[in-house]
């Protein structure tokens, strides 16, 4: 152990033992990747919350469903995950009436009708998987990442008082630069969980908001093809 009187940030990093130099820049990786995530699930919720509203209003502004059905499917990616599920449903009804329709069998709407909510299902959950994607990264990172730092801090205080014992007079001032030293690899592992912590707390909830709306959605469709089928 390199003992230096120098306590700045940067010199207590490059005085720090290798193992626990090691931790910290595996510590400050996973910060990087956690803030890349969170900044693009921060951008993809609040596309989907965008495009969730827009497609509501259109849907309930009373429009032609197969025109709604056609501007859905031309424009998948633009369209917002409501509108894939309801191009998914609405889909799976026409295809379901054609076929009974070329097979000149009376038409079962019930089975047309579970067909629709079946690939509407489907879709809901396509689109849950694509905005529950890397919340997993974000929990764990949350959760790992104290006690990594943790063990930084451990290894670091282990070595500090370890080296003194070449010191003929053990003084505060002889183990303080080593102790905090270490201390900076639990600072680094509470400064990667934090912002996961937060970030995975409101996008959950966010989502969990999106998903109510989506199986919402999804009843209420099917009700008003079942009317309509009539």
């Amino acid at each position: 152990m390199n003992v230096t009187q120098d306590l700045s940030f940067f010199a207590l990093i490059a005085n720090a033992h290798l193992i626990v130099q090691l931790i910290m820049a595996l510590l400050l990786a996973i910060s990087l990747i956690s803030w890349t995530y969170i900044f693009r699930k921060m951008f993809a919720v609040r596309a989907a919350r965008k495009q969730t509203g827009e497609f509501e209003r259109t849907f309930w502004a009373g429009g032609n469903l197969h025109a709604l059905h056609q501007s859905a499917g031309s424009n998948r990616e633009q369209s917002g995950a409501l509108a894939r599920i309801f191009e998914a449903g609405m889909g799976e009804f026409i295809k379901g009436k054609a076929a009974y329709a070329s097979s000149r069998e009376p038409l079962d709407i019930g089975v047309v009708l579970d067909g629709a909510r079946r690939a509407m299902r489907a879709a809901f959950q396509r689109e849950m998987d694509a905005l529950d994607s890397h919340l997993a990264f974000l929990a764990s990172v949350g959760s790992v990442s104290p006690y990594i730092g943790l063990l930084g801090t451990v290894w670091g205080i282990m070595n500090a008082f370890r080296g003194l014992a070449n010191v003929q007079q053990a003084t505060l001032a002889a183990v303080a630069p080593g102790i905090a030293e270490a201390l900076i690899a639990t600072a680094i592992g509470l400064f990667a969980a934090i912002p996961a912590v937060v970030a995975y707390n409101r996008f959950s909830h966010d989502i969990d908001r999106l998903a109510i709306r989506f199986e919402s959605f999804v009843e209420e469709f099917s009700n008003i093809l079942q009317r309509q089928s009539r």
